[in-house]
């Protein structure tokens, strides 16, 4: 197995029903990372209350800025930047980790590679009631509330592709060394706006620094807490930036982590 030290950084914003569901799920781990890190987009009082109160079990490092609107990107680039260990794992603040994630993960690290792990999805309506100590995996999946029944579980051998496709690029499981983050300067600022975009274009900047994908199914699990979607005006421009980087083959952004170490 190799010896990588894991920062685990786990992003949110004003979600602490959600949030508190995943340190649930970081308490119960069977390996726990080297440090956590919540990278906090500016959250208010509910959530710093949370996190005080986890803070003696899991002694959790709060990266904050102020709110001023969707800020991920630099949020990411900051939490990274905090980070100690040498191998970074991405968790989003609604996506609860199965008991065995971080040992996945670091089983599944691997110099050269970065690793993109799935997630399934626990329908909206049962939200409230999912806990990854107490809810039966299968039986939610067959009963219609846990959808993704290929991501939801873990096999007795990892599935793994490595690639470089473009196809199922998705921030809220990912595994890298952290050099190389820091080689293509992390998360592109220039990014706006919800989920599209800024996970694909790190992604695609490390296949041009040679760095393929591991793929994987069956380890590094995610149940990602579903909620109503944000607004997406911005997709069409994030789209168009995407297929620049893509089409260009450069490896560094140009506002990114470099600007905080």
């Amino acid at each position: 197995m190799p010896c990588a030290k894991i920062s685990l950084i786990i992003s949110t914003y004003e979600s602490p029903a959600a949030l508190e569901k995943v340190l649930q799920g970081v308490a119960g781990q069977t390996r726990q990372p080297h440090e956590i890190l919540i990278a906090d987009d500016g959250s208010g009082p509910p959530t710093r209350a949370l996190l005080e109160r986890w803070q003696p079990r899991l002694a959790l490092r709060h990266v904050w800025h102020e709110d001023a609107g969707f800020r991920k990107t630099i949020i990411l680039n900051k939490a990274v930047a905090a980070a100690t260990g040498d191998y970074v794992v991405l968790l989003d603040g609604d996506c609860v980790p199965h008991c065995e994630f971080i040992r996945d993960h670091l089983a599944l690290s691997e110099k050269n590679f970065w690793v993109q792990g799935r997630r399934c999805f626990v329908e909206e309506k049962f939200v409230a009631e999912f806990s990854i100590e107490r809810t039966r995996i299968w039986v939610w999946c067959l009963r219609g509330r846990i959808s993704g029944l290929a991501k939801a579980l873990r096999l007795p051998v990892a599935i793994v592709r490595r690639n470089h496709d473009q196809r199922g690029i998705i921030g809220c499981n990912m595994g890298f060394w952290r050099d190389d983050l820091v080689a293509v300067n992390g998360f592109d600022e220039d990014y706006t706006g919800w989920g599209i975009g800024e996970d694909s274009d790190l992604g695609t900047r490390l296949y041009h620094l040679g760095r393929a994908r591991k793929f994987v199914y069956g380890r590094a699990i995610v149940y990602h807490l579903n909620h109503p979607q944000l607004p997406k005006a911005h997709v069409p421009a994030s789209q168009q930036r995407l297929a620049e980087t893509i089409a260009s083959g450069k490896t560094r952004c140009e506002r990114g982590l470099l600007q905080y170490l």
